[in-house]
């Protein structure tokens, strides 16, 4: 699949896209990774790329002409065509004002041939983007960035990770946290399969060697042996991380019997 990135300052995209797993992804084909610089779309000598807002207010706005410009000189299709003959690409603007980024909305995107990511800057974009560019704003986070620049990184990596041959280890995407649905999530390794029993929660903890670290022990039953009860464990404690720093994802998931024992004895000691 591809990224096109269109910003300001492309020279961010340097660093946070030439390491580990993107890096690897872009090396083996597997993703293409284009940067746009919007100061080569402007038609004035200066390259202004903002400008105050109509009716008064604080700080500046992207204009809408380099942005369409830029845009239409990637060759993508209208937005009217990509609404309606399934398109299997999208134009989307990094916003505070969109709906929020998540595994699920990354397992969405992974799926198209072509992501457009829409780095705002100053105090927005012009609205006439949103309406009439952009098929849907995303927001990593509520919280407000300098610019879309970092949301655009973040972006990337979720989604890449999802690229089929991209991680190593194919079961290493879908077992991790808030992979939603245990089945969907274990497409290779269903329940009762001790390494896949997160499914849509938080992860579970883990060890590594040495057994023994600073007075520090590996829990006993990861040692044993017995799967069975290594998946008890794990899901165990991937319910009582989540309901102790994220109760939210519980009401999402679908729990089952056990699930509904092991909380119960869990609020018991809270």
């Amino acid at each position: 699949m591809k990224f096109e990135i269109v910003t300001i300052f492309p020279d961010f995209f340097r660093g946070p896209l030439d390491f580990g797993i993107v890096r690897r992804a872009r090396e083996a084909g597997l993703v293409e990774i284009s940067v746009h610089d919007l100061r080569n779309f402007t038609s004035d000598r200066h390259k202004t790329v903002d400008d105050r807002p109509f009716g008064g207010g604080e700080g500046m706005v992207l204009k809408p002409e380099p942005i369409f410009a830029c845009i239409e000189s990637m060759g993508i299709t209208s937005q009217e065509q990509r609404r309606t003959d399934g398109s299997r690409e999208t134009v989307v603007l990094l916003s505070p004002q969109g709906r929020m980024f998540n595994q699920v909305v990354a397992q969405e995107l992974v799926g198209l041939e072509r992501v457009v990511l829409l780095c705002g800057r100053y105090e927005g974009v012009d609205e006439r983007v949103a309406e009439h560019l952009a098929d849907q704003e995303i927001s990593i986070g509520d919280y407000v960035l300098s610019g879309g620049e970092m949301a655009a990184a973040v972006m990337v990596d979720a989604i890449t990770r999802l690229v089929p041959g991209a991680l190593g280890n194919a079961a290493s995407a879908q077992q991790e946290s808030f992979t939603a649905g245990l089945k969907d999530a274990s497409a290779n390794c269903e329940a009762p399969d001790s390494t896949c029993v997160s499914g849509g929660l938080l992860d579970y903890p883990h060890y590594t060697r040495p057994a023994e670290f600073r007075g520090a022990t590996v829990p006993e039953v990861l040692i044993g042996g017995n799967h069975e009860q290594i998946r008890k464990w794990r899901r165990k404690k991937a319910l009582e991380k989540t309901l102790r720093n994220r109760p939210d994802l519980l009401e999402k998931q679908p729990l089952s019997s056990e699930d509904k024992g092991f909380l119960a004895e869990l609020k018991k000691n809270l």
